[in-house]
């Protein structure tokens, strides 16, 4: 590896590399894996990561009930310390989410071991002793308690479960373990859900422990095989994976095979995030970063790895508000050899059209005047809708094609009655159908053909239109 870097960067200073490392860095889904910039040391096995609509990110130390606020150039500041965990075996403080009205509401999801189950609570980081249990009567055990918790682009919060070293809870749709949950942000059951009054939402699971979804929509989960293989499997509603009947592929007509496997030395893997049509999933006992390109339709592509044995066993990965990738190591859970400055938090550029990964996402940044700047040139809009009956969320991504900017302002119409309630990564302002997003603090650097997303829920009556006249600037946008 050092020959490789020493090569590439001979061949840079003799001014003709720069598409070779361009090249590298954008054929690894899209970030710069030789640019680690460790955000936080000393950790004691961080598990759930989420990020505050400030761009920092709280991070669950499993073992301490700990959440820490963790943000580049800083030390972590413990915000809050998770009352009724019971951290046996592979159990602990586990998954976390931020409410996707956290602006109004100050909510934060866990997922925990208690000394009788495993559950579901929310609460304010300011009085976490003052738990709304949404879920409980969750197996727990020693081992296989799973714990990821995400909100999909539907709204609804997610959560994966094991089956707690017995087996058969998995093919029980009575019981929580071995599943994947869904629910409203409340804990209550949406009445979508496959299997009615249920809050299952798929089954036959060992041990999933990362959830992620593609620019479809679609949710995809990494599972722990037993002796054999481990999988990432695509998850749809009322989908029977198999477990313990099946380990990897079956081929059997009842259950659905994984879309991946690996043998279980190679992978063990943990957390999931998507980016740039890539899953990322981050490996414990095999120590790398699996990267799987998303071809369409459901289908994948053959997997690299990036980081084998960089930085020991790897649990979490999250795609920041900042654009950068996060990772977590888990290398003083009982199963690594830790470094002395284990267990970090590290982040990894994008490897285009983000900013340099010595800008802090918290470094303020010349935001554009009201009226907007004059940018020549054109720029594109994917706008990604998720609707029901009464509101909706809405994904958007800008491609700047025109100069770069240091501060960007992109505008829209609504064609109805649309009302933005909740943004994310953008601060956004609203007249009528008129509506403006602001670059947050973190993200205010756009080059040429460079990206930026960021999100908002709203709600509608009657039709719900998509938005029309988009404009970076006073330069128009072509919308898809």
């Amino acid at each position: 590896m050092r020959k490789r870097m020493g090569a590439l960067l001979a061949v840079a200073l003799a001014g003709t590399a720069l598409t070779v490392v361009a090249t590298r860095a954008e054929a690894a889904g899209g970030f710069d894996f030789t640019r680690p910039e460790v955000v936080a040391t000393g950790l004691e096995v961080p598990w759930g990561v989420a990020f505050l609509p400030d761009g920092s990110a709280l991070v669950a130390e499993r073992m301490r009930a700990r959440i820490m606020q963790v943000r580049p150039g800083a030390a972590p500041v413990q915000v809050a310390t998770v009352p009724n965990v019971s951290p046996v075996g592979e159990g602990g403080l586990l998954g976390l989410a931020v409410s996707p009205t956290y602006a109004q509401d100050n909510l934060v999801y866990a997922y925990y071991t208690s000394a009788t189950d495993n559950r579901i609570v929310r609460f304010t980081l300011a009085n976490p002793q003052n738990q709304q249990v949404l879920v409980s009567g969750i197996p727990r055990g020693s081992i296989h308690d799973a714990g990821r918790l995400a909100f999909g682009p539907d709204g609804m919060l997610y959560a994966s479960t094991g089956d707690a070293g017995q087996s058969a809870n998995a093919q029980n749709v009575q019981s929580l373990g071995g599943k994947i949950l869904r629910m409203r942000p409340d804990g209550s059951v949406p009445p979508d859900n496959p299997f009615p009054g249920s809050l299952v939402y798929s089954l036959g699971h060992r041990n999933v422990q990362g959830l992620a979804w593609d620019a479809q929509g679609q949710l995809w989960a990494t599972e722990f095989g037993q002796n054999t293989w481990d999988e990432i499997n695509l998850i749809v509603a009322g989908g029977n994976y198999g477990w313990p009947t099946v380990e990897g592929r079956g081929n059997n007509p009842n259950f659905r095979d994984p879309l991946v496997v690996w043998t279980t030395a190679e992978s063990s893997p943990s957390g999931l995030a998507q980016a740039n049509n890539t899953l990322f999933a981050g490996a414990l006992r095999g120590t790398r970063l699996w990267l799987i390109p998303l071809t369409g339709n459901g289908n994948v592509g053959t997997p690299t790895v990036e980081l084998q044995g960089a930085f020991g066993r790897l649990r979490t990965v999250m795609v920041g508000p900042d654009g950068y990738l996060w990772v977590t190591t888990s290398n003083r859970d009982g199963r690594g050899v830790p470094a002395a400055s284990d267990d970090r938090v590290i982040r990894f550029p994008p490897s285009v059209g983000g900013p340099s990964p010595s800008v802090s996402p918290t470094t303020s940044s010349p935001s554009p005047s009201p009226s907007g700047s004059t940018v020549p040139g054109t720029c594109s809009v994917q706008y990604e809708l998720n609707q029901w009956d009464t509101g909706f969320t809405a994904n958007v991504t800008v491609t700047n094609r025109g100069p770069a900017l240091n501060g960007w302002a992109l505008n829209w119409t609504f064609p109805g009655n649309q009302q933005v309630t909740n943004a994310w990564n953008t601060e956004l302002t609203q007249s009528g159908q008129a509506v403006t997003a602001r670059n947050a603090a973190w993200n205010a650097s756009l080059p040429t053909n460079g990206t930026v997303t960021f999100g908002f829920q709203a709600t509608y009556s009657g039709s719900n239109g998509r938005p029309t006249d988009f404009r970076l600037g006073s330069a128009a946008c072509t919308a898809s």
